[in-house]
This record gives structure tokens, sequence and C-alpha cells, in this order.
């Protein structure tokens, strides 16, 4: 049984066109994106090196739906500030690089924004249980972080069905985000394990449709019997 949940997308620029950046950021937000989803990489927590503080201050320039920073770096609590004044609504840290889970995300609150954790797919629930109520998102990974494109692993929808659990037992207010993998045939599936909050890339900024189309599809997808 689906749960009965409204259920959001987050685009990610990961798969973006960037010489149509700001058009692109502006035609999922018509389209009906929640919030767009920005990852920061630095090249060893995970493999790639992405965007930084002056893509943020771009995009928010462009749009005014929130903006969340999914921060894949060693030493996050060293970007908080940056990302801040570019313009960040959320930042989102992994458990696995905050050993100090608890002063990061009061970092970022103290900042004015909302605090995420997010956490590999490898990683037990268990590490976010003693930080759960102190922040706003736990974002399940469902890839392996680091590139865009990934399949999907769908052991992970088990997960993601306990990460909904412990939230509305513990925490009923956070929001529970996946990402990695998300399309239109398998966006059901996470929404229906309680996600409320899909991050899609390539399922959104890709050559084969419009953003508008994209985003339509992934609607339907999750509204679908």
């Amino acid at each position: 049984m689906a749960f009965e949940r409204t259920v959001r997308i987050a685009p990610s620029i990961l798969s973006v066109d960037f010489a149509r950046l700001g058009e692109q950021v502006e035609e999922a937000e018509a389209a009906g994106a929640g919030c767009i989803h920005i990852d920061v990489m630095d090249g060893q927590f995970v493999p790639q090196i992405t965007f930084g503080p002056v893509v943020v201050e771009a995009i928010r320039d462009r749009v005014d739906i929130p903006l969340e920073i999914h921060v894949m770096t060693l030493q996050p609590e060293r970007h908080i500030e940056h990302l801040s004044e570019a313009g960040a609504n959320r930042i989102i840290v992994h458990a696995e690089a905050c050993p100090h889970a608890h002063r990061v995300v009061q970092q970022i609150k103290d900042a004015g924004l909302e605090a995420g954790l997010a956490i590999n797919p490898a990683t037990p629930l268990s590490a976010t249980e003693e930080v759960l109520a102190d922040v706003d998102q736990l974002l399940v990974m469902t890839v392996n972080p680091g590139y865009g494109g990934q399949s999907f692993i769908d052991s992970m929808l088990g997960k993601i069905g306990r990460a909904r659990k412990m939230i509305d037992e513990y925490a009923p207010d956070v929001v529970l985000e996946v990402d990695g993998g998300v399309k239109a045939d398998n966006a059901k599936a996470a929404a229906d394990a309680g996600a409320t909050l899909l991050v899609a890339g390539s399922a959104v900024f890709n050559h084969a449709h419009s953003v508008a189309d994209s985003m339509s599809a992934l609607f339907r997808a999750i509204a679908s019997e």
C-alpha cells in the first residue's frame, strides 16, 4: 500500500547542460521542483570535483525555490559559512565524514540553515539515530556517491522503509530523501517505501526530453496505481 504523503522532486544539477545552467534550473522550478540539489564534491571523500559557492550563488540569482547543498567532502564544516553566504537554504553532510556530527549540524543551524544528514548505501541507519532528532532531513543514498547516471541499488528499498519507520517513531518532522539513480521506473517504489523527497539528475536533465516533460514523467510515475 502506498504511503499517503506528498512527494517532491529535487532536480540535481550534476546532470545539467552547463551551457544552459540558469535556463534549465528555471525550467525545473517552473515544472514543479521542490528545490534544486547541488552536489559539492572534493575529489577526496568521493572521486569527482564539482561545484562550489560560485555556482550556488549563480543559481540563487535564477530561482526562488530552496537550494539544498549536498556536501560530499572531508571536513564539510569548512564550507558551511561560504555556502550560506552564497544562498544555500539547506546543507546536507555525510555521517561518514563527520565524526562530530552533532557539532556540524549545530554549525549549520547556527548559520540559519536547515541541516541534513546523509548516509552511503553500506552505512547502517544506526549511524544516524543519535542525531536524528536534531536534523531537518535524512538522506539515504541509493548509489555509491561520486558519479551521476548510476543505477539505483534495489536493495536500498528495504533501508528506505526502515528509515521511514525510524523517522515516524523518533522524529516525524524529518524529511526522508533518496538520492541516486531515481528514474520514472523506480520513483514510485522509493515513494511507496516512504521517501518524500526524490533527487533526480539525468531523469530530469537529459537530451531526450525537455525538463518539463521529464518532470511530468516522474510525477506521473509517483502518482500511478
